[in-house]
């Protein structure tokens, strides 16, 4: 089946009642027929077997079993946030004396994770430039256990060689973990170009309307129920069902979404590309990307996300925010909604200058999230908030 297909039908279990839309299992244990059963399950349970709902549950089941199959991997995690699902990849499979590398560009939070948490319990973390293959080369060692990355980097739109770095990871043994949220599910190729683990929040495109938190963890089955399952289900990072239920809304449209924000996307980018206030525009769409033909091999479309670069600083960032009247100010992104956001003193503000410097967020940075309004709606928005600063 072809993607939009799988997104509507994947992983779909239907009770004796035949019910048309997936059913919410709403329940924290399950009943047994007897005490042997109940034995046996806690023994080994099978695929469609349930014990406790922070081990499995029915709809969160059929959500894990539609994004592997969109995704392409064997098996899946589903968890109660993003960054559950980044803790919990690298939580389980680490421990001390182990060594990770790490492109330096990534979300507060995720970097967080790699300075602050995992150093206090023994693993040595590396940080590279996510695009300089030959830093990825120098900073791997004989027994590296894990690179970590984002697909596409947040908020500078940086892109990482997944092939690249696959493949330099592959020569020491490590694993592959990305962060594949800016990418999206639907231009992922990643398990193909070589990533063994893949993470998503699924709080950004897939459920695209702002109402619920949660994660996902992708990769083979062994990796997830032998190494990410237990961790998580004894630390209780699991996705609820109404959670689940609410992904698997959000799934059958992803692809209907994601498309028309990048149609969109694309239409601001090239709108603002010579205008006087804005010093640069950054979308991997963009034939000025300096990426653009590694976008296109990689993901095949620009994505949903435009960096702009204000001349005036913060000033001038704040005075075009507040200008706005469809954009709105917030610090989510794919969203059905477009928002903007002011990363140096937002989602990244707990860096120090000299790293925002380093990672080329300055104080004129705004990254936008493209939503699915009427694009003419929004270059009108954005041109009027830029004429007003």
């Amino acid at each position: 089946m072809e993607k939009r297909t799988k997104l509507v039908h994947g992983g779909t279990k239907r009770s004796q009642w035949g019910e048309l839309s997936e059913a919410i299992f709403l329940t924290q244990g399950f009943a047994y027929d007897s005490a042997e059963q109940a034995e046996a399950r806690f023994i080994q349970s099978a695929p469609d077997e349930f014990i406790y709902a922070r081990y499995g549950n029915p709809t969160v089941r059929m959500f894990e079993e539609r994004i592997a199959g969109l995704e392409g991997t064997e098996d899946a995690f589903a968890t109660a946030s993003g960054m559950a699902a980044v803790n919990g990849a690298l939580m389980s499979m680490l421990r001390a004396g182990d060594h990770v590398v790490a492109a330096r560009a990534l979300f507060g939070s995720c970097l967080y994770i790699l300075e602050e948490i995992l150093p206090r319990y023994g693993v040595e973390v590396s940080f590279v430039d996510g695009a300089d293959l030959d830093q990825w080369r120098a900073a791997v060692q004989p027994g590296t256990k894990a690179v970590f990355f984002e697909s596409m980097a947040n908020p500078t739109l940086e892109l990482v060689d997944i092939e690249g770095v696959s493949s330099i990871a592959r020569s020491v043994g490590a694993k592959v973990l990305i962060d594949n949220v800016f990418s999206t599910p639907i231009y992922s190729n990643a398990v193909a170009q070589g990533a063994d683990v893949v993470i998503y929040s699924a709080t950004k495109h897939i459920d695209g309307q702002g109402r619920t938190l949660g994660g996902v963890i992708l990769g083979s089955r062994e990796f997830i129920r032998k190494t990410v399952e237990p961790f998580l289900k004894h630390t209780g990072g699991s996705m609820s069902p109404f959670t689940a239920w609410v992904m698997l809304k959000g799934l059958e449209t992803m692809d209907l979404r994601v498309r028309a924000q990048t149609a969109s996307a694309g239409a601001i980018a090239e709108a603002l590309e010579n205008h006087p206030k804005v010093r640069q525009v950054r979308y991997p769409g963009a034939p000025s990307h300096p990426q653009y033909d590694l976008a296109m091999r990689q993901l095949g479309a620009g994505g949903t996300m435009v960096a702009i670069d204000l001349h005036g600083g913060k000033e001038a960032a704040f005075r075009f925010l507040n200008a706005l009247e469809v954009v709105l100010i917030s610090n989510n992104l794919g969203d059905a909604k477009s928002i903007a956001t002011h990363p140096a003193t937002t989602t990244h503000q707990r860096l120090t200058d000299d790293q925002r410097a380093s990672l080329g967020i300055g104080d004129g940075l705004i990254r936008l999230s493209v939503g699915i309004e009427d694009p003419r709606d929004l270059v009108a928005d954005i041109l009027n908030a830029l004429e007003l600063i």
